[in-house]
Order: C-alpha cells, then sequence, then structure tokens
C-alpha cells in the first residue's frame, strides 16, 4: 500500500532511539501517523515541526498498519512561528484541535482555515474571529454542531441571541427573556458577517469552550489545550 500528498505536520512523539512517530494532517486523507525512521536525526529534526508542509509518502503492506513516512519539507513554518508569540500559540492550539479528529477521516475545510491561522498576517482581532469560527467547525465536523438556524423555542430565524447551554439551539431574544441567565450569549459575527467587539470575541470563545468541554474534553477524561487561554487573552485584549 502506498499514497502520496501534502500535509500539514501537528504533531511527533519519540520512538524508540532514533525515529519518531509523525502525526500530519494531509489534503483528502486527514489526520494520519506514520513512523519516520531517523527522525531524531539533525538532518530531519529541522522538518519535524509541528506546522510545517511537507510532502508526505506513506508505505504499509497493509493498509491498517501505522505503516512509514517519508516526508520532504515544503513550507517552514516553525521559526518564524517561534518569533511571533500569537501566531505560535494559535498554532498550537490549532494543530491540538486537529489531533482530536478521527484518523484517516478527511478534513480539508478545517486543514484549509488552519493553514491560513498559521499564516496569518493582521491584527489579533481578526485572528480571533478566524479561530472562533474554526473552533465552530470543528464541533460540527466532530458529530456536535450547534444549531444556530433558527430559535428553539418559536423556530423563528430573527433576532437570534443565546444559545442553549444542554441542546447547542439557538434561542432568539423574546424566548430567551426567562432564562437568560442560564443561556450562553451567540455573538453576530458567528452567524453573519458582523463586526464583533472585544466582548463578543470573548463570548464566542466561552460559547465553543463550553461546547467542546462538554462534548470532547470532559468525555474523553482531557484537559482544554493549555495555550488555549492564552491565545484568548491576546486576542481579546484592547
Amino acid at each position: 500500500m502506498q499514497w502520496d500528498g501534502e500535509g500539514l505536520i501537528i504533531g511527533v512523539r519519540r520512538h524508540g532511539e532514533s525515529s519518531i512517530i509523525a502525526e500530519v494532517m494531509v489534503a483528502g486523507r486527514g489526520r494520519n501517523l506514520g513512523l519516520v525512521r531517523g527522525g531524531r536525526s539533525s538532518k530531519l529534526s529541522a522538518t519535524l515541526q509541528p506546522g510545517n508542509s511537507v510532502q508526505v509518502s506513506w508505505r504499509a503492506r497493509l493498509e491498517e498498519h501505522l505503516g512509514t513516512f517519508t516526508l520532504e519539507l515544503l513550507e517552514a513554518r516553525a521559526a518564524a512561528l517561534i518569533v511571533d508569540r500569537l501566531r505560535l500559540y494559535a498554532s498550537q492550539l490549532v494543530c491540538e484541535h486537529l489531533r482530536l479528529l478521527p484518523e484517516r477521516d478527511p478534513h480539508d475545510r478545517l486543514l484549509g482555515i488552519a493553514l491560513r491561522i498559521m499564516d496569518f498576517d493582521g491584527n489579533p482581532r481578526d485572528l480571533g474571529i478566524t479561530l472562533a469560527r474554526f473552533e465552530l467547525i470543528l464541533l460540527e465536523e466532530l458529530g456536535f454542531g450547534l444549531d444556530l438556524t433558527s430559535c428553539a423555542a418559536t423556530g423563528t430565524t430573527r433576532d437570534l441571541t443565546f444559545v442553549s447551554p444542554k441542546s447547542g439551539r439557538a434561542v432568539s431574544t423574546a424566548a430567551a427573556e426567562p432564562y437568560r441567565n442560564r443561556l450562553l450569549k451567540l455573538p453576530q459575527f458567528l452567524i453573519s458577517d458582523a463586526d464583533p467587539t472585544v466582548d463578543d470575541l470573548k463570548d464566542a470563545f466561552v460559547l465553543t469552550g463550553h461546547f467542546l468541554d462538554l462534548h470532547v474534553w470532559m468525555t474523553r477524561q482531557i484537559d482544554a489545550p493549555p495555550t488555549r487561554e492564552s491565545v484568548v487573552a491576546l486576542v481579546t485584549s484592547d
């Protein structure tokens, strides 16, 4: 068995004395793991950095085997990320999120957004908008998408300003009135082209964080990525 493709390195771990197991998000193929023989050598260490794009060739006797990777560097981002704290933390967060996806299941939409985040060249608030939308799409592609199209109580598609923390469905302002203190705020930029305030961004990360914790982190008994809090603080600072 063999295939070739372009991918993004999202994680590495040691294997034996000289090899590593690389985790690569590949266009059209999703998250894949493979053994890189001699991966801990100085020759390969610069290539095998999370955030780098690579040309990857995978080989195995059977499809269900781990297989081996042969990697060729296409775009080195790691050095540039190290000197930019916001991009570094954002990239680390995105890699941790991508590692939540099932193995060998294509998620090219998320991969495309992840690459835009890693190559981002703009103000922190715009990066925050992209990250919040990334987390919303992540929930959807993990099978826990929120229903933000109509009010859970009345069916209206107008004036949707809250979300039920249990069902993940939108709630209109009028229907939410008796329960406002129990609902999550729905920032309008998540469902429209509205320009968010700092508070809107904070509310967006509270919203996505709640459902990531409810459906993913808590059920898998893992902690939220340690960089998430730092990223949110940076993109929501005045």
